[in-house]
């Protein structure tokens, strides 16, 4: 997702799933947990609930993830019907980076709102800013169950031993193939399993259609450094270990940008102008990788039969590494503890097996509890279960990528630079990583 600055003409029915670096990182600890204190420590602080009720109201706010208002409404409705607590549906923005930027700014100018959306990229420097509270002891006080959670979803969201939300959007980035140009080109109907057979792939598509490209990478302003993550994390390659930068300009990621940056020069692989899943739908690519939060809008909008499937392994994996991506929901510290018991019932509730299923078949995105049932899904939509089964193939986001403000748009243009010109990788990595370091000290280490 993934998840983000989309494209206004997919945003109702796409959702991304909304970006390290020298040769020795900052001064931190490389483990599960950085360095934490200021304002953000002030996000974690302990609240004691006891004697405390729920509150009879609160507020909701979100994007509409994959144009999934109808459902939110009515999996609210329920929720109304169940406890007495009203939610009110506030439209805080038409994509994540603006529910973010509305919540920052009103933390200084008005009512913050008790729930808030924020993506993979954006929940990070709300903790940094102190305004969001850990879900931890909210969820333990209301007696919510958070066992059942996919543990690489939920643990996005975990920093110094604490999680700052709940996975509600989720999603990865899954391979989509136009099954027609297969057929054209003499390919099997199946995915190819490793990046090299891309490449074979790939020249055979192009070879048997001059009009259509084999693969496309997307531009600066979607992503790329969330998608290609697999690409990287299959040469083994990172963006970063944790605070440590040293692996952006290792050789293991720069052979992977470098194999990137060939397919383009090769011309079996191209650079979207845009979203490059409507190049996929529009079939001019036959290749790509995108959000599973696409899945819904590709099928229903292209005009050939669409193949999935795991997104592709590399020289130093067995298997394909799978980022994960999208949003989830954050409970605002500043919200009264009343407020904040009524949220966190709440937000499990919006994300229990029943509703996760619900929202996934109605959206594209993931179940986010391993106990949802996905059999009427799966029976309507069976290329879905790809990617609920790719689930398994999960690892964390980088932390650069993630994590760092600013880091994943740094990222995005090196990688842009990369892939459409003649730049050298190596050169280009390296430049990147001093401004990664600069942003690491005075958006992080300092805070």
């Amino acid at each position: 997702m993934t998840i983000r600055r989309i494209s206004a003409s997919v945003l109702a029915t796409l959702a991304v799933g909304a970006v390290a670096l020298s040769a020795c990182g900052p001064s931190v600890s490389s483990g599960s947990s950085g360095s934490g204190s200021g304002s953000a420590a002030s996000a974690s602080s302990g609240t004691d609930f006891s004697g405390v009720e729920p509150a009879k109201e609160i507020s909701f706010w979100t994007n509409h993830p994959g144009g999934s208002l109808d459902t939110e409404t009515a999996i609210v409705n329920d929720f109304t019907a169940q406890t007495g607590i009203t939610v009110n549906i506030v439209t805080a923005g038409a994509n994540y980076e603006e529910v973010s930027q509305k919540f920052q700014t009103a933390q200084t100018s008005g009512d913050v709102g008790d729930v808030v959306v924020l993506s993979d990229a954006t929940w990070f420097p709300a903790y940094l800013a102190g305004s969001i509270t850990s879900v931890d002891s909210v969820l333990e006080a209301a007696k919510q169950d958070t066992s059942t959670y996919q543990k690489t979803l939920f643990d996005d969201y975990l920093y110094e031993d604490a999680h700052y939300a709940v996975p509600y959007a989720r999603s990865t980035p899954i391979f989509y193939y136009n099954k027609d140009a297969y057929t054209a080109a003499g390919l099997s109907d199946a995915a190819p399993t490793t990046w090299d057979e891309v490449k074979a792939d790939s020249e055979k598509i192009a070879a048997s259609n001059a009009q259509v490209t084999g693969f496309t990478y997307p531009p600066e302003d979607e992503y790329p450094a969330w998608t290609m993550a697999n690409l990287v994390w299959g040469y083994g390659g990172q963006w970063s270990n944790n605070w440590d930068f040293a692996p952006l300009t290792s050789d293991a990621t720069v052979q992977a940008l470098t194999f990137a940056q060939s397919s383009v020069t090769d011309g079996w692989a191209n650079v979207a102008s845009g979203d490059p899943a409507q190049d996929f739908i529009a079939g001019t690519t036959a290749q790509t990788i995108a959000s599973t939060g696409s899945l819904k809008s590709i099928l229903d909008n292209a005009t050939f039969d669409v193949g999935v499937g795991n997104l592709p392994a590399g020289p130093s994996a067995s298997d394909g590494i799978v980022p994960t991506g999208g949003a989830g929901l954050a409970i605002a510290s500043k919200s009264s503890p009343d407020k904040q018991l009524a949220a966190a019932e709440f937000i499990s509730f919006m994300t229990n097996a029943t509703n996760t299923a619900t929202f996934s078949a109605a959206t594209g995105y993931l179940p986010v509890r391993t106990d949802a049932n996905m059999d009427d899904v799966y029976a309507k939509q069976p290329e879905f279960k790809v990617a609920v089964e790719q689930l398994a193939r999960t690892r964390n986001q980088d932390y650069v990528r993630a994590l760092l403000p600013g880091g994943d748009l740094a990222l995005s243009k090196a990688i842009q630079q990369i892939l459409t010109t003649d730049a050298d990788p190596k050169s280009t990595l390296t430049t990147v990583s001093d401004s990664l370091q600069g942003l690491y000290a005075s958006e992080v280490d300092s805070k």
